[in-house]
């Protein structure tokens, strides 16, 4: 079991699929909140919406609506969102199941959630400021000033996120066995040093290091 934190600009979205791969276990990005949806009821729409960006009710309710203009405010709307909460909940325990058979989680404070799991390895991907956004920009195709906005959004995004919904600073080194540094190596190198250590961990029972 591989947990992955990554920042905006360190290639997360490409490496987490790629070290599922070569590993041979399932990434766990979409599954997640799919099975969520099917346990519930809800809209996969709904339940993305609990799990992403720390907005006010209101905010992601006109983000959720925008994204899915099939979906009408209402008595079950209100029911879904007054369900956050459990909606999380169940996320957790989703990737606690998936632990006893392997996978790749990106986000989601998996570090975190999978803490007590020895098996678990625990990657931290970062970099600094400048060269994450020198990265999104060419990535992205768009101009710097339109991806300094991304990467400073999405950062204090994720750090509220995990703040909010686990009361911890998901930037804390004592969280992960791994930080690599993604904007000076190469995505095949990630990969590579992210597969290698997930290969030769082995359930300790003291404090994780970086």
């Amino acid at each position: 079991m591989v947990t992955l934190a990554a920042l905006y600009g360190t290639g997360g979205v490409v490496i987490g699929p790629d070290v599922a791969q070569r590993l041979g276990v399932d990434f766990l990005d979409r599954a997640i909140p799919a099975s969520v949806a099917a346990q519930t009821g809800a809209p996969e729409e709904v339940v993305a919406a609990a799990d992403e960006r720390p907005l006010s009710r209101g905010q992601r309710l006109l983000s959720l609506l925008a994204r899915a203009p099939s979906l009408t405010a209402g008595p079950a709307q209100d029911r879904w969102f007054l369900e956050e909460g459990e909606m999380r909940a169940r996320m957790r325990r989703f990737m606690a199941d998936a632990a006893r058979s392997g996978g790749v989680v990106l986000g989601r404070g998996g570090a975190i959630v999978l803490r007590e799991v020895p098996q678990a390895l625990h990657v931290y991907l970062g970099g600094p400021l400048q060269a994450r956004i020198a990265r999104a920009a060419e990535a992205e195709g768009v101009d710097r000033a339109t991806a300094e906005r991304r990467v400073e959004a999405n950062d204090w995004a994720r750090r509220e996120y995990v703040r909010r919904a686990y009361g911890a600073d998901g930037d804390d080194p004592a969280l992960y066995h791994l930080m690599i540094d993604a904007t000076a190596l190469s995505v095949d190198t990630c990969v590579e040093l992210i597969v290698a250590a997930a290969t030769f961990h082995m359930p300790r029972s003291t404090d994780a290091t970086a």
